[in-house]
């Protein structure tokens, strides 16, 4: 499933997570705070996406989708020079993950159910820092 909403003022955010639920639920929180969201349902579904969309200002990625997750959908576009910010979420409290996601760049790692203010603040913070670079 690959939907876009650009009628935003702010910039578009990738939404990649295989739960149809949390998916709708961080699409709404962010389209209420004024952004423009595209949205995957895998890391295969996300490569698609960034290849043709390359507006992408931040992605939020789910950890363990299929057939491919997170961590290799952020290896995928790190390959190919995209440097654009991802914020993680995920269930796992597995203890490497902060450390994987440090190696990989990643600007935080939220765990689910993601509350809106900290997904909020956490995009806000990462789209200001990327700025500065």
């Amino acid at each position: 499933m690959i939907q876009t909403e650009s009628t935003s003022e702010k910039s578009q955010i990738l939404i990649v997570e295989d739960n149809d639920f949390v998916r709708m639920q961080i699409v709404s929180y962010l389209k209420a705070d004024g952004y423009g969201t595209v949205e995957a349902s895998d890391g295969n579904k996300a490569l698609d996406v960034v290849e043709r969309e390359p507006a992408i200002a931040m992605i939020v990625a789910d950890l363990r989708m299929e057939p491919m997750g997170g961590f290799e959908f952020i290896r995928a576009i790190r390959s190919r020079g995209m440097v654009t910010p991802v914020v993680l979420v995920t269930g796992d409290q597995t203890p490497d993950i902060l450390e994987q996601a440090g190696k990989l760049g990643v600007a935080a790692v939220l765990m689910k159910p993601v509350e809106k203010s900290r997904l909020l603040g956490t995009i806000s913070r990462a789209m200001k820092g990327q700025n500065r670079g």
